[in-house]
């Protein structure tokens, strides 16, 4: 399958030099290409993210012992953008092409294959600020799930996010924003979906999914785009601050966790599905050097949360609960970022048992997100388990 795709992306490139034209660019920048009659426009980026990961855990004494330790490929990946015809007109698709991001493909939902494909979306600005979007892409969720995995402050996402993130789905979106007092900006979207992710090929087993978000700038957009950024990347002169509120209904979710987890099948074969209801509240904050995020998540279900066959056998549990995520940065030379982040999960009795994470983390910015060295120490600590530290170093490349 890999040696298929570069193969296609071989061949797209040779044909775009022979009858487009090519724009060098600086690093990080992708490979950019104009087609002769400004009839397209194609941007191509590679990125690989290449982790060492080491985790110690606690014994009944309170003493700490070394539990493993690993190097892994976290990401690597192919994005492909830009617009047909006119501005008017994007698209997007990224596949993912190491082990970690394809896992989770094969079984009969997904037909037993890798699970390759990320996004794969067109979307036509029709009316002024208004676009429609058809294909699979993030859903409109908490912020720190759609903003680039590329683009993360800490090496990974946070606790907050695998618990509660409302992931990729197939559907249709509609986007609008508009400005009052010719500064405060308003961002609305609108998704509805299929409710079970992505990739899913091998039928429709629940009910659709429904996502509506409203974000307020009140001070104007971010430079750089940065309220999607981790990090103050960008400096702001003057004070941004981004608010924004997500509610997702996902009827009749035959998954675990909405989009992502297990499916949720009973002996006879036949699956088994209950309403999920979302809400994310977020922040984004930056000024100069300095930078803050704050996420809370709550997930609700329509009955109780564990799922058991007709002979009382577990079949599975819908993670529901709430969350808290908080992370503060400041640059402390033009390169060098320090930060910390709390979060806190609170899932509900029977469901899992809370836990608590302190981070600490240091990124080098070599060329900003494109070039960067990262890494993070947490403590966790666990109401039942032992309690963990993790270690981890991650090295990002983005071309």
């Amino acid at each position: 399958m890999r040696k298929v795709i570069f193969s296609v992306i071989l061949l797209m490139t040779s044909l775009n030099y022979t009858y487009s034209q090519f724009i060098p660019a600086n690093f990080g920048k992708g490979l950019r290409i104009v087609g002769k009659d400004s009839s397209y426009y194609l941007k191509l980026g590679l990125r690989f993210q290449n982790l060492f990961t080491s985790d110690w855990m606690s014994n009944e004494e309170g003493n700490y012992s070394h539990e493993s330790a690993s190097f892994l490929v976290r990401r690597s990946r192919i994005k492909a953008d830009g617009w047909i015809l006119n501005t008017g007109l994007k698209y997007k698709l990224e596949l993912a092409l190491s082990n970690r991001d394809v896992a989770g493909g094969h079984s009969p939902e997904f037909r037993n294959t890798a699970n390759i494909v990320l996004d794969a979306f067109i979307r036509w600005r029709f009316y002024k600020n208004l676009s429609i979007q058809f294909g699979q892409a993030k859903l409109p969720g908490n912020r720190e799930r759609v903003i680039s995995s590329g683009n993360l402050q800490f090496v990974d996402r946070s606790l907050l996010n695998s618990r509660f993130t409302l992931d990729r789905d197939v559907g249709i979106q509609l986007r609008n924003h508009h400005f009052l007092f010719n500064r405060f900006l308003i961002r609305e979207i609108i998704a509805f979906g299929q409710g079970e992710g992505r990739n899913v090929t091998s039928g429709f087993h629940g009910g659709f999914d429904y996502t509506a978000r409203i974000e307020l700038l009140p001070f104007g957009e971010f430079a750089g785009k940065g309220d999607y950024v981790g990090a103050a990347i960008r400096r702001e002169e003057k004070v941004k601050l981004s608010v924004a509120v997500t509610y997702d209904y996902n009827a009749n979710a035959v998954r675990e966790r909405g989009q992502l987890g297990t499916f949720i099948i009973n002996e006879t074969g036949s699956y088994i599905g209950k309403d999920l209801k979302s809400i994310h509240a977020d922040m984004m904050l930056k000024y100069r050097g300095w930078s803050m995020m704050a996420e809370y998540a709550h997930r609700e279900v329509s009955g109780e949360p564990v799922v058991f066959d007709e002979d009382m056998t577990e079949i599975g549990t819908y993670y529901t609960g709430e969350a808290i995520n908080v992370q503060v940065g400041a640059f402390f030379t033009d390169t060098w970022e320090a930060a910390i982040r709390y979060t806190e999960v609170f899932p509900d009795v029977l469901v899992a048992e809370n836990e608590t994470q302190y981070t600490f983390g240091l990124s080098k910015y070599v060329v900003g997100h494109k070039l960067k060295i990262q890494t993070d120490f947490t403590y966790v600590d666990k109401d039942i388990s032992h309690d963990i530290l993790l270690w981890r170093l991650q090295v990002e490349v983005h071309l």
